[in-house]
């Protein structure tokens, strides 16, 4: 499909620069099988799901992946680099998205911490180019590993806001809570899972008060999410690939509220995406550890997912094109139109989506 067919007209003050408080105050649309649409808020939720039905969440962890160092040879320090942590592929070595990755070539040291006037200051973390890929793709290998690898990060990483508040703003003190579902616990996320942050501990109550059931999975997100999709056709595009795992507990679970005749609810994207990895064509879901790099684009057939919930997507982005597979092109246009008109706010920090299947003939 032409990538064209998925772009529209955002105006930038739709952009959310900081979340609803509280967190389940924030808006929400349903979109019918009919497309029909309907405003409601996130704390609403207990009364638009049913008793039997599962809301399954992604408890992955963000962590401070963005890096900022200065290039050494001979000792000496050259240009500032930066990095974006995005997939950990040893205990000691981080593959990452960096700016300025034509300074460097394989053997390069980078010291990575506070940098100043092209000086690396206080704290730092060192690290050897050891692969180079496409794409300002660059594989370091740290000089510290496991959790002293994790405990230097965290001294010396920012969270990686995405670049559309990036640009707008720096990352401050706030972001280090906002930017984390309360639930959060497997650290190695690049991006949050979004649809997540709107969850409140009473709202949870809420959930359990009302019958409905609650699963936790892990898809470690990557900074791929952020990457505009420069392809024509959705053919000729490629997933970066992030790791996640379903346990057979979990996998067990969902299958059985399945057989009951509950609906598996996805809280976002990520939770839909490795859930559909792990399930087969007969629609049952089985345990998955590793990495998925699945791309659904409108003609995909959903075997996992009955609902799902997400925030509002980038124009001509691979979620965009997700959410149309799963309600329909022209649904999602005038869903997204209808929120634009009315005021909902848009991307990681912005309000929500329930979106129910669209109806097949």
């Amino acid at each position: 499909m032409k990538v064209d067919l998925f772009d529209f007209e955002l105006p930038q003050e739709r952009i959310a620069l900081r979340p609803a408080r509280p967190r389940d105050s924030a808006r929400l649309l349903r979109i019918g099988s009919d497309g029909d649409l309907a405003d409601h808020v996130v704390s609403d939720l207990p009364s638009l799901l049913r008793a039997g039905d599962i809301l399954v969440f992604n408890d992955t962890r963000v962590i401070p992946a963005q890096l900022e160092g200065v290039r050494l040879r001979d000792g000496e320090p050259g240009p500032v680099v930066g990095a974006t942590l995005h997939m950990r592929v040893a205990p000691d070595r981080w593959r990452a998205f960096v700016r300025g990755a034509r300074k460097l070539k394989t053997g390069d040291r980078v010291a990575f911490g506070a940098v100043k006037d092209g000086t690396c200051l206080g704290e730092r973390l060192d690290a050897t180019v050891s692969w180079k890929g496409e794409a300002g793709e660059v594989e370091f290998a740290f000089d510290f590993s496991g959790p002293d690898l994790d405990a230097a990060i965290a001294k010396v990483g920012h969270i990686p806001l995405p670049p559309y508040i990036a640009a707008k703003r720096a990352e401050d003190a706030e972001d280090r809570r906002d930017y984390q579902t309360i639930y959060a616990r497997e650290e190695g996320a690049v991006a949050a899972p979004t649809a997540g942050l709107h969850f409140t501990p009473e709202l949870l109550a809420a959930l359990e008060k009302a019958g409905i059931e609650t699963a936790f999975v892990t898809l470690h997100v990557g900074a791929g999410t952020f990457l505009p999709v420069k392809a024509d056709d959705t053919e000729e595009h490629r997933m970066h690939a992030e790791i996640g795992h379903v346990t057979q507990e979990i996998a067990d679970r969902l299958n059985a509220v399945r057989a009951k005749g509950g609906r598996i609810v996805s809280v976002g994207t990520t939770s839909l995406r490795l859930l559909e990895s792990a399930a087969g064509e007969d629609g049952i879901i089985r345990p998955f550890a590793g990495p998925t790099d699945i791309f659904i684009t409108p003609g995909y057939r959903f075997r996992a997912i009955d609902v799902l919930m997400t925030n509002f997507h980038l124009p001509r982005s691979t979620l965009f094109m997700l959410v149309s597979a799963f309600s329909g092109l022209e649904t999602m246009r005038a869903a997204y139109a209808h929120a634009i008109e009315t005021g909902y706010r848009f991307y990681s920090y912005g309000d929500a989506s329930l979106l129910l299947p669209k109806k097949t003939p």
